[in-house]
């Protein structure tokens, strides 16, 4: 059986963890404080704050900026379900819009079209790992600043639309020089056991803000957001004389504990290797589909942008839904795992409301993809078998080609 996408856990992985639960802390405490410096400098953003999951960094940055019912937040219409629920979450207006032809990112000329006075928030997605279009996002919302109604102190402050990337697949991808968390206002980085950097459950919100904003300080909010409001955490508690803490709000509960912290920190110490070695398998899955016509590769890499290589997205040109679904179906029957990373979220009863003829390329592209496994104990003899079975099982299902 050659799995989908396995963490990377060997000795070094259960030594970090076994010294952190002998430490006799194992909640947030000194890793997690160290993870969340040592993130800050390998992303070049200004502040970072660890947390149960990605989605709570977008839900505590949504809270943070004063989003609520009434307010519109735009998102595309090709993402896991995670990142529209946050929006609903606060009763605000789910805007969906379409995603380029080219890649699976959001269409910079969707977003302006569904730009309003209700604006509050445009949440981008890297999906795959290759980063949104940063630049042209930051100068429209620049463009729109007329049009911005702020209803909360924050949002007075900054003063326009605030860019929040959906970064949960892009860690260590770069976008003009600049690394994933540092490419936009804020970012949210997801480690779920699938991604290239896992700490079993658990995410990260990088904070990017420009000034007037103080980014230290609003790590500080956050914290005590993610804390029910807590004035102090377990560890500040513990030092001498220091027991006594205040709620001065109804905050969440989404700290990230040192146990994930201290796998975190093994990874981002040997992140290159991971990110070189996702980097391999990408070139081999290239150079075995070129010379295919049904197969459509996933941009990786351009002048611009590098990815962070997570997922291999194999288009097959010429196939519909169903053509699709029996591909997948042969290649499983060779023991492989493969996936399709999204189902648009209008395909979903939670979103119901959405049609997805409204998005045409979102179910264009949706409807022949094929996530490839890609991960750092992949072996090439394992990435040969999987070619050799996505080209059987193609060439099986549509003959034409």
């Amino acid at each position: 059986m050659i799995p989908f996408s396995p963490p990377r856990i060997d000795q070094e992985t259960i030594d970090e963890v076994v010294d952190t639960l002998q430490s006799g802390w194992i909640t947030t405490g000194p890793k997690t404080l160290k993870f969340e410096e040592e993130i800050t400098t390998y992303c070049g953003n200004k502040d970072t704050v660890c947390l149960n999951s990605a989605t709570a960094g977008l839900q505590l940055m949504l809270h943070w900026y004063g989003v609520k019912r009434g307010d519109e937040v735009i998102v595309p219409a090709y993402t896991y379900c995670a990142t529209g629920n946050v929006v609903n979450h606060f009763g605000a207006k789910l805007i969906l819009v379409d995603i380029n032809a080219e890649d699976f990112n959001i269409s910079i000329k969707r977003i302006e079209e569904a730009i309003t006075s209700k604006t509050k928030v445009i949440m981008p997605v890297d999906i795959g790992g290759l980063p949104c279009d940063y630049k042209m996002i930051n100068e429209l919302v620049e463009r729109k600043r007329e049009l911005f109604v702020p209803t909360s102190e924050n949002q007075e402050k900054l003063g326009r639309i605030m860019v929040l990337s959906d970064a949960a697949h892009s860690f260590g991808a770069s976008y003009n020089g600049k690394k994933a968390g540092s490419l936009t206002d804020v970012s949210v980085f997801s480690f779920h056991a699938v991604k290239n950097l896992s700490t079993a459950e658990g995410g990260a919100v990088a904070l990017n803000l420009p000034e007037p904003f103080d980014n230290e300080m609003i790590k500080k909010e956050l914290k005590v957001k993610s804390l029910h409001g807590q004035s102090k955490d377990a560890f500040s508690k513990m030092q001498v004389g220091a027991w006594r803490y205040d709620v001065v709000e109804s905050g969440f509960k989404c700290n990230m504990t040192d146990i994930q912290s201290a796998i975190g920190l093994v990874e981002l110490r040997r992140y290159q290797s991971n990110l070189d070695r996702r980097k391999s398998i990408f070139d081999l899955y290239n150079k075995r589909f070129e010379s295919y016509n049904w197969a459509k590769q996933p941009i990786s890499i351009t002048e611009e942008k590098e990815s962070s290589y997570h997922l291999y997205m194999l288009r097959i040109n010429g196939a519909t839904e169903e053509q699709r679904d029996l591909i997948i179906t042969k290649i499983s029957e060779k023991n492989i795992a493969v996936n399709v990373h999204f189902l648009p979220l209008p395909m979903l009863t939670a979103f119901k409301d959405h049609d997805i003829t409204n998005y045409p390329e979102a179910y264009h592209q949706y409807s022949n993809e094929i996530s490839l496994p890609v991960y750092y104990n992949l072996t090439d003899d394992q990435a040969h078998q999987v070619a050799d079975a996505v080209i059987e099982a193609v060439e099986n299902v549509l003959p034409s080609f």
